[in-house]
């Protein structure tokens, strides 16, 4: 096969046309770029002459210049009976018109996947079906990396808005993963709706009130690149949320704290040792049915003002329990930008310290998928900030090689994320990722980074061991009693838990030199964490 290629008219814009010639090539196709501003008799003098089965033309300029010129392409090509296949490449605009003209069997806007352009090429008319995008969340990631899946969470207070809007999102073929957000009524009171739940009333979220309303979301997503659906757990009946979820929405993983969901932050009524233990049984469930399984929790306790290495040691506690526990895919998620005031070498060399000391716990039998998501209080209410914001946190992100990117909507900061929204954030994240896989700046040696995130494993080690000290069994992390005990007395400890029983919310963060720091209430001067441990006379 043969192609010959070119830009008309007066364009001299080459970049498009010479990647489609790239394509080509890589395809054993062969080309021939016969030049910048062909004329269009010229041009079919060309085609009269080498008989090309292809010929890929393009034009980035004036629109109403476009239309000249196609006119001027079909009485030619009909007048010399041409039979060449026609491809066309240019601005939105323009591709327009080229598609009205019914000249190009392939109009292509510099927005389609390679795959996508070879099949229009290679006269593939394909229709995608779900077998081709794997229903299983380690085997997807697996056929992608190191492009990591796009994930975006999605509830409107109608279902009926929700599952439009579903379709909508698998149709742009943008989204790998749909986490649906449920309201506070459903996770707190699904199983038991005649404890109508009023306080939650209003709390955002889709209302799901059967289990067919979760059937209609999954059926509404298998279009598309029939994205992999799952959703947020329950703050209650744990383990009916997750049995449920498996059978109506093939979960593709279960998000389970273990802290929360109880007294402690107050999405729930369970107090904390009874909140751990149904945690951890909800944990084990997954695990026995082949679900993966998240642990949310570092990022909650940093989202509510604590340390750096309170998070970290919560992040370990945390993948520890679920080794334990029988998960063989677990998920990691590493929350970029909390405290939004954090620098950004402080952000990274904490979360390089976290994914270091969890991997520890990484063999052949408990594989830890790592994924990146913007910190939820760190995005604008203006927009336009807000998708630079959106653009940083991602790439910043990217050193953590992450599986998959947990993309948070540009609008965030001021409404609910719509389809639109979601949309258009995925695709700032795919360019962000796009360029990130090209070569990041090498952080090896970056002295700043590599001193703070020694200085954090040292700390949570030193927090680890006085948990481990509080209990005499082989198996403190994983003992209730003993994690409900480390709370109680301030060792695992945030400021803006003030007033949630059990814990203190004594603990006072500032952020130095970009650095959060744990300070004394009194002076404002820096405590270090064996200072921190000592006064809480243990």
């Amino acid at each position: 096969m043969r192609a010959v290629l070119a830009t008309i008219g007066n364009c001299i814009h080459v970049q498009g046309i010479k990647n489609f010639e790239s394509l080509l090539n890589k395809n054993n196709i062969d080309t021939e770029f016969i030049g910048v501003c062909i004329d269009i008799e010229n041009l079919i003098k060309i085609i009269l002459t080498k008989k090309p089965e292809i010929v890929g033309l393009s034009y980035r300029l004036e629109p109403e210049n476009a239309k000249i010129l196609f006119k001027k392409l079909e009485d030619l090509i009909e007048e010399n009976h041409i039979v060449s296949r026609f491809f066309f490449g240019g601005t939105p605009a323009v591709c327009e018109l080229a598609e009205d003209s019914g000249l190009f069997e392939g109009v292509f806007r510099g927005i389609e996947t390679e795959n996508e352009i070879l099949d229009k090429v290679l006269g593939k008319k394909k229709e995608y079906k779900s077998k081709e995008y794997s229903q299983n969340l380690y085997e997807r990631i697996e056929n992608s990396y190191p492009i990591p899946l796009i994930r975006h969470h999605f509830g409107l207070p109608s279902l009926e808005k929700t599952i439009d809007g579903v379709k909508d999102i698998a149709n742009s073929k943008t989204v790998d993963i749909i986490s649906i957000g449920p309201d506070q009524i459903a996770q707190e009171c699904f199983f038991n709706q005649d404890n109508a739940c009023k306080e939650f009333e209003g709390g955002g979220g889709v209302p799901l009130r059967k289990k067919e309303d979760l059937v209609s979301l999954y059926k509404s997503s298998r279009l598309g690149n029939f994205p992999l659906l799952r959703c947020y757990a329950g703050t209650n009946d744990l383990i009916k949320w997750g049995s449920m979820l498996k059978e109506t929405i093939n979960n593709a993983w279960g998000a389970i704290p273990l802290f929360w969901y109880s007294e402690l932050d107050g999405r729930s009524k369970r107090d904390l040792i009874s909140a751990i233990s149904e945690n951890q049984k909800t944990i084990k469930w997954h695990a026995d049915n082949h679900v993966p399984v998240e642990i949310n929790d570092s990022h909650q306790w940093a989202l509510r003002k604590t340390t750096d290495p309170i998070e970290v040691a919560s992040a370990y506690i945390a993948t520890y329990n679920a080794k334990k526990l029988g998960v063989r895919h677990y998920i990691q998620q590493f929350m970029m930008n909390v405290p939004p005031e954090i620098s950004l070498e402080m952000d990274i060399a904490k979360m390089l310290a976290k994914l270091e000391l969890i991997l520890e716990l990484s063999n052949d039998g408990f594989t830890i998928l790592r994924m990146i998501r913007t910190g939820l209080a760190s995005l604008s209410v203006d927009e336009d900030i807000a998708k630079g914001e959106l653009a940083s946190s991602i790439t910043i992100g990217m050193y953590l090689n992450p599986h998959i990117v947990h993309v948070v909507g540009y609008s965030e900061a001021y409404n609910v994320a719509t389809p639109e929204v979601i949309i258009e954030s995925s695709k700032i994240a795919k360019g962000v990722i796009k360029n990130c896989l090209k070569g990041l700046p090498g952080i090896e040696d970056n002295k700043k980074i590599i001193k703070r995130k020694e200085e954090i494993l040292k700390d949570t080690k030193l927090i680890l061991e006085t948990i481990n000290s509080l209990d005499d069994s082989q198996d403190a992390l994983t003992n209730p009693n003993t994690l409900y005990e480390a709370v109680k007395i301030g060792l695992m400890d945030a400021e803006n838990l003030k007033g949630f029983n059990p814990a203190k919310g004594e603990i006072k963060t500032m952020i130095i030199d970009g650095i959060v720091q744990c300070v004394d209430e009194g002076n404002g001067s820096v405590i270090s964490e064996e200072e921190r441990i000592k006064r809480l006379q243990i």
